[in-house]
């Protein structure tokens, strides 16, 4: 799941469309970022409705996980010198209903080992601090074995 085109984006652009990974192209998702977070934004597209007026909670899934994948990449100390990133276990919670609107999402390390990373992900749309889902995602890194 690691991208080092991701990792050169978060590196040097403030914004950007995450291009790069074939399910964010086909989420049309685009980044925001400065020195504290990366945030996420996920137009809202006909093709993201589930049930009639919502967003499909798979699209919210993904954009959680991708926003999870563009924290730890950004609090790795060498974007040139990633492990693999996999996800082991992504824990989803609805809270609300998405709305056919643009949908934000950030992701929080919230511990940083070599091997596992464990990441808070929140998704809103209209006020951050009710958000629509969240996430616990732990995901595992495999470090190219050194010669």
């Amino acid at each position: 799941m690691t991208s080092l085109a991701l990792a050169a984006a978060l590196r040097d652009e403030r914004h950007g469309r995450l291009d790069m990974l074939p399910y964010a192209r086909a989420l049309d998702l685009h980044f925001d970022q400065d020195e504290s977070e990366v945030r996420l934004i996920m137009p809202f597209a006909i093709g993201l409705v589930g049930a009639p007026g919502r967003i499909h909670g798979g699209a919210l899934a993904g954009l959680l996980e991708i926003a999870g994948l563009a924290a730890v990449i950004a609090a790795q100390a060498d974007a040139d010198q990633l492990p693999r990133i996999r996800p082991v276990t992504v824990t989803v919670d609805f809270m609300r209903e998405g709305s056919p609107i643009d949908t934000h999402a950030a992701a929080t390390v919230t511990r940083l080992g070599r091997r596992i990373v464990n990441v808070s992900s929140l998704a809103w749309q209209y006020d951050r601090s009710r958000p629509i889902a969240a996430a616990n995602i732990n995901f595992l890194l495999d470090w190219p074995e050194a010669t």
